[in-house]
Order: C-alpha cells, then structure tokens, then sequence
C-alpha cells in the first residue's frame, strides 16, 4: 500500500528535461494515432482465436512496462480496484472514484473511450491529465519503449501504450487507490497484467464483442471473471442464472468472495439523498461502487497506518454481514456527497440549447438501448423526435436500430462518428479507418433503418457537425444521440465546448 498523501519526487534531471522540452500535446497525440489501430488489434485477437494460436497480451503489457522500468513487483504495489462487464462499468468506475476522493483518497481512474480528449481517459484526483502532464508522461513512456524495440516497430498499439501510460503515472504520482476500468472482455484485457487486485467488480452483463469472447452469456462470464484474483473481494450485480453460475465457480477456484449487492432503494442515509438519474439500471450501479470503495476501505483500515484508520474509522458503523463479505447499508454523508458529485459525460446526459433539447447516451448493447429508449420516451418533452446513430466495431446495428425503432422518429440521421470532415493525425479522435468505409456502414444502417420504420426521413452525412447545421433551422425538437461513445464525443466537442474546457 502507497502512503496516503505522499508526493511525487522528481529528479534534478528529470525537471531540468522537463523544464527545457518543447513536446507538445499535439505531438503526443499524433505519435499516438500512429500507434494505431484498436481495431487491427481486435483483428488480430480474432485471427489468433481462429487459428488455435494463443493471446499473448499479458506477456506483452508485461514486457512494455519492464522496457518503462516498471516490473510487475512494482505493479504489485499500486492498490487496485479493476472493474469489468458489458453495461455500466464506466459509471460504476466513475462512482466508485468519487466516493473515495470525497472520503480522503489520492485517486487514480484510467476508463476508456474518451469523448473529446485520448487524456481524458487517465485522471488524477478525480482531474483530467492537462495537456502538459500528458505531453510530459507521454515522452517518458514513448521514449523508453522507442530506444528498447527488438525490432523495427516494436511497439505497443493504441490501447495498451494508454495503459502503460496509465501505471506509469499512477505509481509515479504515488495514488492511494487506481480504479482502473477494463477495455475489452477481462482475462485476455491489457488491465489484467495486475496481479495483486484487493477487490474486483463485475457490472451486469451480456453479449457484446461475441467475436473475442464467445457467443454465449457462461463464455462472457468466464472471460469478465478473467480479472478474479486469488483472496480478493468480489462484487457483482444481479446477473442471469447462467452467468452467475459461472461467477460463482470463478470466485470458488480462487478461493475468494463473490457477493451480489444490495438493491439501491433498501440504503439507508445519514443525510439523506437523490441521484440526479433515477433509471434503475443507473441505481444499481451505484450500489455497485458503494460496495467496492468501501471494501476498498475496510482493507485499508485493516492493513494501513493510523492516518488511514482515521479516514475510513467509521465506514462500517453501520453493515450488515452477508455471504462473502461485509455489505454496507447505512451511507454516510461522504458516500452521498461523492455520488451526487460524479460526473460522467455521455451517459444519459441532457443539453438544452436554443434550438434543440439533446439527450445523449453511448449505448452499444442490446440491454442498454432499451435502457436509452425508455430514458428517452420518459424524459422527452416534444413531439419531433429526431436520431443520430452511428455504430462502430463488431456490433450488431440491427439489434440497435430494431429497439430504436420503437420510437416514433421524425428524421433520422446516419452519420460517421467524427466532429467535422477533417480529421488530421493531431486530432485526438482520428481514425485509420477510411471514408469509403464509414460510408459504406451509414448506408447499411439506413438499409436496416428503412425495413424497420419506412415513415422516417433519412439522411446520411459525413460528420456531426453537418448534422447539426442540419436542424439548427428546427425549434423544440429533441434529438437523441446513440449507438456509440465515439458518436456522443463527437457531438459533445460540438455542442458542449464547457467539456473541452474542463478536460
């Protein structure tokens, strides 16, 4: 365990580096994007399921943190809450980090995708990396994986540079506690090269990426139960009996706990509270970062020092003891106070402007459009309804749009997922993925579109921003912006600029 408000140490000669460099946030990020692509990455994962041949991404990560001088001893000693599933691991992460800054913790978060910044993704005391430290972190990493190649291009993809990056600052910044949200599946995900992980969280599940992680709900339990450590706390939601099964038989091999939480309306509160989203799926996930960050705290208080007993000395007051762990039921003020307070863009968000009220949510499943769409129908106020949709990856868009069809649309609109038109290798959203392509999948979805509701009026366009030039002529419409987090970034870079200016 890291000592609680100690600091980063720097060398004269690291500063004087530092201080004397002319490396920008640009130049991180275009040396970045050159990593590329996410995407030949999954390629090649599916190729290697294919062929029988085995994945080798832990002993990758394992090898690129040794070239940043990082062992895994050293990773040993960075305390972890890893949180993995299909639907709502993001704002289960999200939650968890705030309560456990409201309560004293020098927090580290690393979550993927972002929305308008690639900085976004790593963050420190609930703040988003500046432009500075980035640029700074980024050279210190690039730098020592560059002199060490094996061979020409020996170096990590997109994805796993960024978590290299990310235990690179957390160590070096000396965190309490890293919340640190999986990328794709768990037992194969770059995240899971930690090996000492005191409590773990599986958010609901269900099918996505079946590509990678099989087509069944026991196969996509068996890869999320992946980040499963022997001894280590485990929490899970309410999950289908299939998938529970294969949770349960996990935990028992390692010889850990499995709890299942607590639904949000059996809490008591010292203050009392409300969350400013009352979806019940929004609720559980709440549950869900109440009961790992104090978990987190009840180990802390037993294995740390007297200042952290005083900071955690009255987190259990009030529990109750249930199979495989110590549940809380009774939340004290800096719990509320650190779920009112998180913030997370993107996920069942609401902008009013003058022209149009948008709801914005990055549901890419099944389960969570259905979730989107009853949000939608119950918090739209105006008659016009209008879509923009984009999907990206592997996923199924005729499973999306088919929910969405439920939805009477006046206007629907299929639009590749970028701000504007052009896109340099500066940008922190660029993609190698070329325009024909992008095409060819708005077409596709328009396809579906058409088979599913022919009353809609579609429109295909390039980017978002033409889209919005697009019904800005309208007034007092709602639009709804979905099918994928790259989408909703988009659109937020556009239509909320406060966003770039926190970030």
């Amino acid at each position: 365990m890291l000592s609680i408000g100690s600091c980063r140490v720097l060398t004269l000669t690291n500063l004087v580096l530092r201080m004397s460099s002319t490396f920008t946030y640009e130049d991180a990020v275009h040396k970045l994007n050159l990593l590329q692509s996410n995407k030949a990455t999954i390629d090649q994962i599916r190729r290697d399921i294919k062929a029988g041949h085995q994945n080798t991404n832990l002993q990758d990560m394992e090898n690129y943190l040794m070239r940043t001088g990082v062992t895994l001893s050293m990773l040993d000693q960075l305390s972890v809450i890893h949180v993995a599933g299909t639907k709502g691991k993001g704002s289960t992460s999200a939650m968890c980090e705030s309560i456990l800054r409201t309560h004293g913790f020098r927090t580290g978060f690393y979550s993927s995708p972002h929305l308008v910044a690639v900085r976004e993704r790593i963050r420190l005391g609930g703040r988003v990396l500046t432009e500075r430290q980035f640029a700074e972190y980024f050279r210190e990493v690039y730098d020592a994986l560059y002199k060490t190649q094996a061979f020409q291009g020996d170096m990590p993809k997109y994805f796993s540079f960024l978590t290299v990056l990310a235990f690179n600052v957390f160590l070096k910044e000396q965190v309490d506690v890293a919340i640190v949200e999986v990328g794709i599946g768990g037992i194969v995900d770059y995240t899971n090269v930690l090996r000492k992980v005191p409590v773990v969280g599986i958010t609901s599940l269900g099918l996505d990426h079946t590509s990678i992680l099989g087509d069944t709900l026991p196969q996509i339990a068996a890869a999320k139960a992946g980040i499963m450590k022997r001894g280590c706390e485990a929490f899970t939601v309410q999950q289908p009996p299939e998938a529970m099964e294969v949770l349960r038989a996990v935990a028992s091999n390692l010889q850990c706990s499995l709890t299942v939480i607590p639904e949000f309306n059996t809490y008591k509160f010292q203050n009392g509270t409300k969350l400013s989203i009352q979806l019940e799926a929004y609720r559980m996930n709440a549950s869900l970062a109440v009961q790992l960050s104090h978990a987190w705290m009840r180990k802390v208080r037993q294995n740390s020092n007297d200042q952290t007993k005083q900071i955690v000395c009255n987190i259990t007051s009030d529990a109750q003891k249930d199979k495989g762990g110590l549940l809380v039921d009774t939340l004290c003020k800096e719990t509320v106070i650190g779920l009112k307070n998180t913030k997370w863009p993107g996920r069942y968000q609401v902008i009013k402007t003058d022209y149009a009220t948008f709801f914005l949510d990055g549901a890419h499943t099944k389960e969570s459009m259905a979730i989107c769409v009853k949000w939608f129908e119950e918090n739209n106020r105006y008659s016009t309804k209008v879509l923009i949709f984009s999907a990206t990856g592997d996923r199924d868009a005729s499973v999306l749009l088919k929910v969405l069809s439920q939805i009477d649309f006046e206007e629907v609109f299929f639009v590749i997922p970028t701000a504007h038109k052009k896109v340099t290798q500066k940008n922190d959203n660029y993609s190698m993925l070329e325009q024909k392509e992008l095409l060819s999948r708005c077409d596709n979805h328009a396809a579906i579109w058409k088979q599913l509701n022919k009353q809609s009026k579609i429109t295909i366009l390039e980017c978002v921003s033409d889209v919005l030039q697009y019904i800005n002529m309208n007034s007092n419409i709602s639009v709804l912006i979905t099918g994928s987090l790259h989408l909703v970034g988009a659109a937020l870079s556009i239509i909320d600029p406060n966003l770039s200016e926190d970030v």
